[in-house]
């Protein structure tokens, strides 16, 4: 950790009882400062790569957890997290002690259909949707590399916990969360019902066609002199500077190519730029597109990735010694707190933490912040989202001259079940910020302020005069949070934010493709890791409110989407920096595997000896009982398959899941987006509900609440905003300001309402009998 931080969760104490990949929520909040305490009982093992990256900045004890010793690390916690199978009864202690928060993990929550099944990252991945669109259309699914479901539900679980933990500080209120690792992984990695942009591929997700990708779509990648490199032209200025990069090409000048579907509709225009970079350098086409304004970046390894000048000059990545005396290179950290890396290692120095004066409770640990969200996309709408939806006053800030990207729709006047479910429980703030009284008022507006919230281009905000030493000139007690694509500094700060290119940079995009197939990209369609980088950026925000209730002080949260890539695979970037293999075990079954029906697929995970037995008696497999060796069944490897791919041809992937989960087997259906609503798990777990908007013609699903808790209340419900629709209204109640002082800010443009063209709009739109509930 980093000399001279006062860490926001200083003070701080956490009893962590987690096996496994999750253990990974509590590094989280060691990073944040919080003491860590992990009890490992005697004789209990993990892999020495994961427990390495999982665990470290925590206190490691080795004792048993009915000692003395963990009883007293017990009763001066301010958080307990633990494995739902450990041996104590984390609800109990928190009747007892009503200001602890605990929290109790599981693959699939308590007191559902599926509690006792037994879950892997594959698992998740065909639970959440996220498999039913990763691979190429014509072949089989492909999982995704690393524990990525696991480490995006470790992010949701380690928010809720600083959340609990604030209203706790704040109102003596404690929380029993029942976390669910696939809850988590279906919020944070990929959610198809919410801000869900090339996740549903601009559709809703029940019209999401069954298929994959085709490849290359979207976001393409080209073959170059020493590599591939990613393309994104979405905006006409980038096709544009592609065009003048080309030397104009007569057959691209045509004004119809400046339309995005036309360019990806053309059968010439890729292969003529794959022609145009053939001959060039990685580095040279990524210095062409700086200069002519295309976003575009190198593929790159892992390797590459964390021996960049870029990430060197960030100190993304620090040295860790193992237990077998070699030093291992990890992620060092995902925050950056007042401008300081929080990193990894050493704890921070404790502060004493005195509880402020405790007020009322509502349920809603937000109540009574006001945020100023200047949040654009997917990370900016998720940022606003989570606190708006927890009971802060969440102005979402924006302008005409600039308007947010998640605002395009084929509506004319910028609502979308999309926006609708990414911006609920904020009001709309229209201003022109380059305007000097606009800006005089913003500033008016952050005095009153507790958050403000950003992702724009590292440098926008100052170029504002809105950086965080101008506002907390005004308002010491002001907290900021920015996220940005590759971070604040560093030589690729100014680089385009869009997250095919961070993956690209960071070496997913090339551990991201089927084995067989070098050119077999998968990744075009998620939207990974912006919904996680939101987490990521409000936890350093609900962390600097912590911190401010001890010392009345605000400050800066920066997170670099790149950096949550690299941490998510820390278990990789460490392997290949010792020289060790990645990937998945092969001598037994493991991955996608077709079942009756049309393009149906089960996942299957045999993962030990015990599971292996439970697999041979689930499908019958006799000539499994000689191979008891991990040597024996990979000789054998391919009649395995042959059998399994057999027994499954005639049952469906839910058919054949239960019967494998019987015996003891990690197996699961693949669904697709459309088939979760309906799924059991998430009817047990209450997970969606169906929300309307005054201004759309129909209905849509969204998350009712962000964890499952004993004292944690359901989302609000309050729609979201048309651009400008609560301008003088929040102005009014937040400076008082009268109503012809109202009338000429808007007369003059410095606040922008709704356009009554967009009224009437709206009205055109909605049908005459849905029109009541606008």
């Amino acid at each position: 950790m980093t000399h001279g931080l006062d860490y926001p969760l200083s003070g701080i104490s956490v009893v962590d009882l987690v096996r496994g990949p999750m253990a990974s929520i509590t590094r989280y909040l060691a990073e944040l400062g919080a003491r860590v305490d992990r009890i490992d009982e005697p004789g209990s093992a993990m892999d020495a790569v994961e427990a390495l990256v999982a665990n470290v900045g925590k206190q490691h004890h080795r004792i048993d957890l009915m000692s003395a010793a963990a009883q007293t690390l017990i009763d001066n916690a301010h958080i307990i997290v633990a494995d739902s199978d450990q041996p104590i009864d984390l609800a109990a202690l928190q009747r007892e002690r009503p200001e602890l928060v605990t929290m109790t993990v599981s693959d699939f929550g308590c007191n559902t259909a599926m509690t006792n099944w037994k879950g892997s990252g594959p698992v998740l991945h065909a639970l959440s949707g996220e498999l039913s669109r990763s691979g190429i259309r014509g072949r089989e699914p492909l999982l995704p590399p690393g524990d990525l479901a696991y480490q995006c539900a470790a992010s949701q679980a380690a928010y809720t916990l600083v959340t609990g933990l604030y209203r706790a500080l704040k109102t003596g209120v404690g929380d029993h969360f029942d976390f669910s690792a696939l809850d988590g992984a279906v919020q944070a990695l990929d959610p198809g019902y919410g801000v869900n942009g090339s996740a549903t591929m601009g559709k809703p997700a029940n019209l999401l066609a069954r298929a994959r990708p085709a490849a290359g779509f979207q976001y393409p990648v080209l073959k170059c002199a020493d590599g591939h490199v990613r393309l994104c032209l979405l905006a006409k200025r980038q096709w544009r500077g592609m065009f003048r990069w080309m030397g104009e090409p007569a057959a691209f000048a045509s004004p119809e190519f400046d339309k995005m579907i036309v360019r990806y509709k053309s059968p010439e225009l890729l292969p003529a730029i794959g022609a145009f970079f053939a001959d060039m350098t990685r580095e040279e086409i990524e210095a062409g597109g700086q200069k002519f304004g295309v976003p575009v970046s190198a593929i790159l390894t892992f390797e590459e990735s964390i021996d960049t000048d870029h990430v060197r000059d960030r100190n993304a990545i620090t040295s860790l010694g193992t237990p077998d005396g070699r030093v291992a290179k990890v992620p060092n950290g995902m925050l950056c707190i007042d401008g300081l890396r929080t990193g990894l290692g050493a704890e921070g120095e404790a502060q004493a933490f005195r509880p402020p004066e405790r007020s009322s409770d509502s349920g809603q640990p937000f109540e009574g912040l006001k945020v100023l969200d200047l949040g654009v996309i997917v990370v900016g709408a998720e940022q606003g989202r989570l606190l708006g939806d927890q009971g802060a006053d969440v102005l979402k800030v924006e302008s005409r001259a600039y308007p947010d990207g998640n605002r395009q729709s084929y509506l004319k006047y910028g609502m979308s079940v999309s926006f609708a479910a990414g911006h609920r429980n904020k009001r709309s703030l229209g201003i022109n910020l380059r305007d000097p009284e606009g800006r005089k008022l913003f500033l008016e507006l952050a005095a009153q302020a507790d958050v403000i919230l950003s992702n724009f281009k590292p440098g926008t905000m100052e170029s504002l005069g809105l950086d965080y030493e101008t506002v907390s000139a005004i308002n010491p007690r002001i907290v900021m949070v920015d996220s940005s694509a590759f971070g604040a500094t560093g030589p690729w700060s100014g680089r385009m934010g869009y997250g095919p290119l961070v993956r690209a940079a960071t070496g997913l995009a090339l551990a991201w493709r089927y084995p067989d197939d070098p050119e077999g990209f998968c990744d075009s369609v998620t939207i990974y890791p912006d919904h996680v980088a939101g987490r990521v950026g409000a936890m350093g925000a609900v962390a600097l409110l912590i911190r401010r209730l001890r010392t009345g002080r605000g400050g800066t949260a920066s997170v670099a989407q790149s950096e949550v890539m690299l941490s998510h695979f820390a278990a990789d970037v460490a392997r290949v920096s010792l020289g060790l293999p990645t990937g998945t075990p092969s001598d037994h079954p493991y991955g996608v595997y077709p079942a009756a029906g049309d393009d149906e697929w089960c996942v299957v995970v045999v993962d030990g000896d015990q599971s292996w037995r439970g697999f041979c008696e689930a499908i019958g497999f006799s000539a499994g009982e000689g191979l008891t060796t991990p040597a024996a069944r990979l000789a054998a490897r391919e009649g395995i398959d042959a059998a399994l791919t057999a027994w499954l041809a005639s049952r469906t992937p839910l058919e054949a899941a239960t019967a494998l989960q019987t015996h003891g087997v990690a197996a699961a259906p693949m669904l697709r987006l459309a088939d979760l609503p309906d799924f059991a798990y998430y009817r047990d777990r209450n997970f969606y509900r169906t929300e309307s908007h005054p201004y759309l013609p129909e209905d849509f699903l969204v998350e009712r609440r962000h964890v499952t808790g004993r004292a944690t209340v359901d989302a609000e419900t309050r729609p979201a905003p048309l651009a400008g629709e609560h301008s003088s209204e929040v102005i009014a109640e937040w400076l008082g300001l009268p109503a012809e002082t109202l009338s000429r800010l808007e007369e003059t443009g410095v606040i922008e309402g709704v356009d009554p063209r967009e009224w009437k709009a709206i009205e055109d739109t909605i049908a005459p009998s849905e029109q009541g509930r606008a």
